[in-house]
């Protein structure tokens, strides 16, 4: 008995020994959270916040680039993610299962409309131990028209994520000015990769904002909530100089010289040469900044120098007008110049016998250019001109990674060709800059690209650039006998500037055919196709409104003169942009009065409630192509809207009632789809370029707002009225054989 009382005293000593070491640690734990205010290293208050205060993020939206109207190049646009659900547990229901369920059946249906192949989507859809899976870039950037088709299949376990998307609604459209930018896997954010889009990314770039509430267990706000929110800071909107339009007449002239003639490449520019403001600029190869289906990542009319040719005659023939050595009636001996090395030769070899400089000029006559420079200028002061004409630095137009030019002036030979567009090489853009000064009373204007950067939060103007004279390396009476000069080039019957020829207006320009020169080889590739043909031109001559400058590269001639295809962008262009921007013609024509005002680039007038075959006839009358849209005896809506600038053969859609019928588009261009659009109230996603050739709502369904068009465009039997009346006498006075 007495050893139990011992074994139970024991006890209960140990066991109060434990409740008192207990107790004791409790209060220490309790007297240090109490002094410092933390768990677990975790300040109580953090603590308390986590578990009563929601924050939720307010989403910012990266600013827009838009042309100088406002008209949008690039957005944020909703699209979504195509995830499929793997785990069985999610199925709660099995006459309804929320995964995937038959692997084969699913990767049949889906790899279609994925562009992947069934055995791709099979093996994502057979990964063990994962709850869900994606589908790589083929399921990102979903647009609402590919999700609905999906959401068609009812396929089990195949869902959305939704997501944002940077959305550019031109397609393809001055892409390697633009760039692209697209969301990172890792961060979710929208990051410019290349062109404006990278180059802006600090003025574009947003940052979300949130909302911090307090609430209670079951996450609902509290009534007393002292709120906090955090506005989104939106990216700036920027404005370029860009003309959608003109840019338009560019890309679509660019197509129908690709389709045709399959040339390696294509470098094209419009400048305002008063303001040096880029209104176009594109090259070919070209890609879709929403499918990035890029082969070089190089903007060619500022990052890629070469020769070229005689279209440099234009600086070298201003420089010795300007020093007072040159006389246009003056002759000279052509055919050839005798220089170290090999001779200097006219393109046709033998030359054209004693002619006048001015008539030099017209011929394209690399003899008397070599004279010029040589022996009447001197090749010192024609380095002295390249400096003024800015041909020695870079014209600092607010694009990233310009190029230099290379100016070649090693030898006796090398000064002397360069005064005619060979041994040296130059950017186009340079050539563009240059030209202002021709074309703007000799005051050269450096160009840009951006025109201004707006706070779209509050409406601030951010930056803004303004027009910048940067040189006058000649006066304004030499920069009008130039142009005087160079028109002749154009009109006269001894030029080689006939095909570039508009009617209606006078043009001043020049000409070139630049040799490629081959590094492998070691020479100038030979053969007609192997050349640079370009065409540098201004308009209307008196007071030129508008600098082109078109290149192609090695295009596919199949016998046809090099200025073909050079002539087909250049005229389109710069008769289309001149009738948009409503300058006059400078001359007179034999067309009717109708035609002429059909050519002026006149106002649409107000058709609304006109009867519908009045309405008809004066829109042909103005040379106008009428599309009516819906049943009925009058005009309800009209687009383009009246006093909109229009030009001759341009569509004007007439709505005649509530209900529309879809037309047939094929062989639309991508400018009259969206017009269609803009009356109707549609959404619309293109795929491709050139003409509609595929239309995802038939022909006779009747259209409501908001509906979904998708159009794929291709290359087509259309082709643009351009005059291609290049006769046999044409082809012998173009500079196809140039070598320079």
């Amino acid at each position: 008995m007495t050893q139990k009382n011992t074994n139970m005293n024991r006890g209960a000593a140990i066991l109060s020994l434990l409740f008192a070491l207990l107790f004791l640690v409790i209060f220490i734990r309790f007297f240090y959270i109490q002094a410092t205010g933390t768990v677990h290293g975790e300040a109580l208050a953090a603590r308390a916040e986590k578990l009563y205060e929601e924050q939720r993020p307010i989403e910012a939206t990266r600013g827009r680039i838009l042309d100088h109207s406002g008209e949008v190049i690039a957005e944020d646009k909703t699209s979504y993610k195509l995830i499929a659900i793997l785990d069985e547990k999610v199925t709660t229901n099995p006459k309804k299962p929320q995964h995937v369920v038959d692997v084969d059946e699913t990767a049949q249906k889906l790899a279609p409309l994925l562009d992947m192949k069934v055995s791709e989507v099979e093996k994502i859809l057979s990964k063990e131990d994962l709850f869900q899976v994606e589908f790589g870039s083929a399921g990102r950037d979903i647009s609402q028209s590919q999700k609905e088709k999906i959401e068609e299949l009812d396929l089990p376990g195949i869902t959305f994520i939704r997501d944002k998307q940077r959305f550019y609604p031109n397609g393809v459209f001055s892409s390697h000015l633009i760039g692209y930018a697209q969301t990172q896997e890792e961060t979710k954010e929208t990051v410019g990769m290349m062109g404006l889009e990278k180059n802006l990314e600090k003025y574009l770039r947003e940052e979300d904002g949130y909302v911090k509430f307090e609430k209670d267990n079951y996450n609902w706000k509290l009534p007393n909530s002292n709120d906090k929110i955090v506005a989104p800071k939106n990216g700036n909107d920027v404005y370029l100089t860009i003309d959608q339009k003109i840019q338009t007449f560019l890309e679509d002239a660019m197509n129908q010289v690709v389709d045709e003639f399959s040339p390696e490449k294509i470098i094209a520019v419009v400048a305002d040469p008063k303001t040096g403001k880029i209104l176009a600029m594109g090259q070919r190869p070209s890609f879709d900044p929403n499918t990035r289906d890029i082969t070089s990542y190089t903007n060619d009319v500022i990052s890629y120098p070469f020769e070229p040719g005689s279209t440099m005659k234009i600086f070298t023939l201003a420089a010795a007008i300007e020093e007072g050595v040159y006389n246009g009636n003056a002759y000279f001996q052509s055919g050839k110049y005798a220089i170290e090395g090999p001779d200097i030769s006219d393109h046709n070899g033998s030359g054209w016998g004693p002619i006048t400089y001015n008539e030099g000029v017209q011929r394209s006559s690399n003899v008397g250019f070599s004279l010029i420079a040589d022996k009447l200028l001197g090749t010192d002061r024609l380095y002295q001109y390249l400096n003024k004409f800015g041909f020695l630095g870079k014209t600092g137009i607010d694009l990233p990674n310009e190029d230099n030019s290379q100016i070649n002036f090693k030898t006796h030979r090398d000064r002397v060709t360069t005064a005619f567009g060979q041994a040296s090489a130059v950017t186009p853009i340079q050539q563009i800059q240059a030209a202002t000064a021709i074309a703007n009373n000799g005051k050269m204007m450096q160009p840009y690209v951006i025109d201004k950067i707006v706070d779209t939060d509050n409406k601030e103007i951010v930056k803004q650039t303004k027009p910048k004279v940067v040189g006058q390396p000649i006066s304004e009476k030499t920069a009008t006998e130039v142009l005087n000069i160079l028109e002749t080039v154009v009109s006269s019957e001894k030029g080689t500037g006939k095909p570039f020829r508009i009617e209606g207006y006078e043009v001043a320009g020049k000409t070139g055919t630049a040799q490629i020169y081959s590094p492998e080889k070691g020479r100038y590739l030979s053969g007609n196709d192997n050349h640079v043909f370009s065409f540098l031109g201004m308009a209307p001559k008196d007071d030129p409104e508008l600098i082109v400058y078109v290149a192609v590269q090695k295009p596919e001639l199949e016998g046809k003169a090099g200025s073909v295809p050079t002539s087909m962008i250049f005229n389109t262009v710069m008769k289309n942009s001149l009738q948009y921007l409503q300058i006059e013609p400078t001359e007179e024509t034999e067309t009717t009065k109708v035609e002429e005002e059909a050519d002026s680039g006149m106002m649409l007038p107000s058709l609304e409630g006109m009867n519908t075959s009045e309405a008809k006839s004066k829109l042909k009358e103005l040379g106008l192509e009428p599309i009516l849209l819906g049943n009925g005896e009058s005009i309800k809506a009209q687009y383009p809207e009246a006093e909109t600038p229009v030009i001759v053969n341009e569509k004007v859609f007439l709505q005649l009632s509530e209900n529309v019928e879809m037309p047939n588009m094929a062989g639309w261009s991508k400018r009259d789809v969206m017009k269609l659009a803009n009356l109707l109230g549609l959404s619309v996603e293109t795929e491709g370029s050139g003409y509609v050739v595929k239309q995802s709502i038939n022909k006779g369904s009747i259209l409501k707002k908001g509906d979904v068009l998708s159009v794929t465009l291709g290359a087509t039997e259309k082709k643009n009225t351009l005059e291609e009346k290049q006769t046999t006498e044409e082809k012998e006075t173009t500079e196809e054989n140039e070598t320079e």
